[in-house]
């Protein structure tokens, strides 16, 4: 890549960013303007906001990386992204949300529940989970793209993060919820376009269609052993059932992110942004087959990576971003994979999808984190004005420090985390908000205290089942070897890669259930 032509491309591309943020910056004069974008937005904008909002470069290189590894099985991931994430979200979630946020005058999604049970406490509890676990997930996704600039620029990895950081915070800082929408509608055009050509020469690339799938499926032989005794059995199938593979799959990823998505403040706070719901119901199309189209292609793309790898070095993708002591590091594979099997023009088209990618969710993460911060824990603590004045500067105080913690994450995080920290978060939403979030907007019989028992008694078996049963997060933390002298209670069981979600949603789950059936109709 001609390093010179790369940096005048991505000064343009920022150049346009920074201009759509400048247009939001000059059409927010309110909180609501700031938070929510008015409540004003095209359905198409809100769509590709949406989407490119979900799909991140941590979707794009973390996942991609994991395809690599596990194999096309991955695409259920897909499915449950479309049916899930944009089909159930919108129709059944999302009108809601918007006609709730709407009567309630909700401009965040605390405050959509907090003002929902009449709760300032739940407004403050939701605001403090996502202000300090939303960092983890916008340090995987800084992560991903400062890997792609690493590899393509060849520049120092502490540099690009930095670099890339502050551009973020710079625009979010200023733009507000309008220019976020804004950029990220023309994010996620560009995301949308570089995709179709990146399937097209990889297919190409590989013989068509049908030869690339046969040959991945013929390289069903070349899984190291020491993977293929955790499960893997190929490229093109499920790992074997019940296995380590299998369980990480299913109930990390599958699980995890494909119902997670549903109670994900960044998303949730996107219905709010539009006049109606007729406007939800014409974003359906586009929301999905935007999805469809990102994740399907990076999922097929990272598997027959396997496939280019071998054909010209005899080595599968793992053995590709091996280090001298053996390790490997996944998040290095669709780096490495777009700059060896593409031809050097898509290096620029990528480099400004995988921008596009990192910015449209980041932006909707630290808008989020900041806002929670300035509306939801210092406005609730320390005032009781409807609409105080100071919303905003808070707001951006709240995004100077999410930044900080975000930097300090992505510098200390390990290797292959990309798609790990992102499914832990998403499954953290979906244990203490999802059976909330859904009290809220479907039972008239659910309040405040029912609310707060579910969240409190998922996130303590969530967190219980991090710190001493799920063994790659059990093991990291160290407290359970400290306390029991190994790294897992579950330790030699298959129980020990079974994702924290699996235990504490159901529980979560459970126990709003029955305060509600049990309880007295919410009066608040």
């Amino acid at each position: 890549m001609n390093i010179p032509v790369a940096v005048g491309v991505a000064l343009f591309y920022l150049a346009i960013t920074f201009y759509l943020g400048w247009l939001g910056y000059r059409k927010t004069k309110s909180a609501a303007d700031y938070l929510v974008a008015g409540r004003q937005m095209h359905p198409y904008l809100m769509a590709l906001a949406y989407g490119s909002t979900f799909i991140s470069s941590s979707a794009i290189v973390g996942f991609g990386g994991m395809a690599a590894f596990m194999g096309m099985g991955l695409l259920w991931l897909n499915f449950l992204n479309i049916f899930v994430g944009i089909f159930i979200a919108f129709l059944f979630f999302g009108k809601r949300t918007r006609a709730l946020g709407h009567y309630l005058d909700a401009h965040t999604y605390p405050e959509l529940l907090g003002k929902r049970f009449n709760s300032r406490k739940i407004q403050c509890i939701s605001g403090g989970i996502i202000f300090l676990g939303m960092p983890l997930y916008a340090a995987a996704v800084m992560i991903g793209v400062a890997r792609f600039l690493e590899g393509t620029l060849a520049i120092n990895y502490e540099w690009a993060l930095l670099v890339f950081a502050l551009v973020i915070a710079v625009y979010v800082f200023f733009g507000g919820s309008k220019g976020i929408m804004y950029t990220d509608a023309f994010q996620g055009t560009i995301m949308f376009c570089a995709m179709i050509i990146l399937i097209f020469i990889t297919y190409k690339t590989l013989g068509g269609i049908i030869p690339a799938h046969k040959g991945l499926t013929a390289l069903s032989d070349k899984v190291p052993s020491a993977i293929a005794a955790m499960g893997h059995r190929g490229w093109t199938v499920m790992p074997a059932f019940n296995t380590q593979m299998w369980w990480t799959m299913v109930s990390t990823i599958l699980l995890g992110v494909g119902i997670g998505v549903l109670a994900q403040p960044q998303l949730a706070v996107r219905y709010m942004t539009v006049a109606s719901n007729k406007e939800i119901n014409r974003a359906v199309g586009v929301g999905g087959l935007f999805v469809f189209m990102i994740i399907g292609v990076t999922y097929i793309v990272g598997s027959l990576s396997n496939l280019y790898f071998f054909n010209t070095s005899g080595k599968i993708a793992i053995d590709m971003v091996r280090d001298a002591t053996g390790k490997f590091n996944i998040d290095k594979i669709i780096p490495l994979f777009l700059n060896t099997a593409m031809p050097n023009w898509f290096a620029y088209i990528f480099l400004l999808t995988l921008l596009a990618a990192a910015m449209s969710t980041l932006s909707g993460l630290f808008h989020v984190i900041g806002s929670s911060f300035g509306r939801d824990i210092f406005q609730q603590l320390f005032t009781t004005k409807k609409h105080d004045k100071h919303t905003i500067d808070i707001t951006r105080i709240g995004i100077i420090i999410a930044f900080f913690a975000t930097l300090a994450l992505a510098y200390k995080l390990p290797g292959s985390i990309i798609a790990i920290v992102t499914a832990l978060f998403y499954g953290l939403c979906a244990v203490c908000f999802l059976p909330v979030y859904f009290g809220a907007l479907f039972s008239k019989r659910m309040n405040k205290y029912h609310a707060i028992t579910s969240m409190i008694t998922g996130f303590t078996v969530w967190l219980f089942w991090i710190l001493f049963i799920h063994s790659k997060n059990s093991a990291a933390l160290g407290i359970c070897q400290m306390l029991f002298g190994k790294p897992s209670l579950a330790d030699g069981t298959v129980i020990a890669f079974v994702d924290p979600i699996v235990a504490s949603l159901p529980v979560s789950s459970l126990v709003a259930l029955i305060c509600v059936v049990m309880g007295k109709k919410s009066t608040d």
